[in-house]
């Protein structure tokens, strides 16, 4: 079975890792690309949450203004000054900037919410089940439900990434962060919306 540059090229350009591991995961999925990208992600992720534990003090601080009417900033750290200069990494955080100003996530990630706020909604949830006069077992399986949605859709990593729905925002950092291989933080972000105040 012969497997062709072009392909290997192309799945070390897909996941950030090196031409022989490109090429050994072409051989083990027998030349089916779209499997060896999938193994390689995984391992990709893998090794990016383990990147994960290393301290990120670099990066860059990236704005977006749409038509003057809504502006976002973030900042986004990474462990090294080379690294935060590369394309990719300002290209990383733009995206996630553009995304930001687009969604309005509240949160950064679940971790972030604070309990006070969550207990809340699930105070909340919880009335409107029993008010619907369903079982108490199905209820709370509801309000849980419920409230991972509720969350998940104000908090940046837990949303599907814009340029790519299949995708969440923190899977996409993963990539890059598997791609370059350093931790890659998102810190801080703000949004700003003509004529709404928080």
């Amino acid at each position: 079975m012969s497997i062709s540059i072009d392909e290997i090229k192309k799945l070390k350009d897909l996941t950030g890792v090196g031409l022989t591991d490109a090429k050994t995961a072409l051989v083990e999925a027998k030349g089916d690309f779209d499997k060896a990208l999938e193994a390689m992600r995984k391992k990709g992720l893998t090794k990016a949450e383990k990147r994960g534990e290393r301290e990120a003090l670099q990066g860059i601080v990236d704005a977006y203004i749409h038509s003057g009417r809504i502006g976002a900033m973030v900042e986004v750290n990474c462990e090294t000054d080379f690294v935060a200069r590369t394309d990719d990494f300002k290209a990383l955080v733009h995206d996630i900037v553009m995304h930001v100003a687009a969604t309005n996530p509240i949160y950064i990630s679940t971790d972030s919410i604070p309990a006070k706020v969550r207990e809340a909604k699930k105070a909340e949830l919880v009335e409107e089940a029993k008010a619907s006069g369903k079982p108490a077992e199905i209820a709370a399986k509801i309000v849980e439900g419920q409230i991972k949605k509720y969350f998940a859709e104000k908090t940046l990593l837990e949303q599907p990434y814009i340029k790519n729905p299949d995708i969440s925002v923190d899977e996409y950092v993963k990539q890059h962060i598997s791609k370059l291989g350093e931790n890659i933080v998102i810190r801080q972000i703000r949004r700003i919306e003509l004529g709404v105040s928080e």
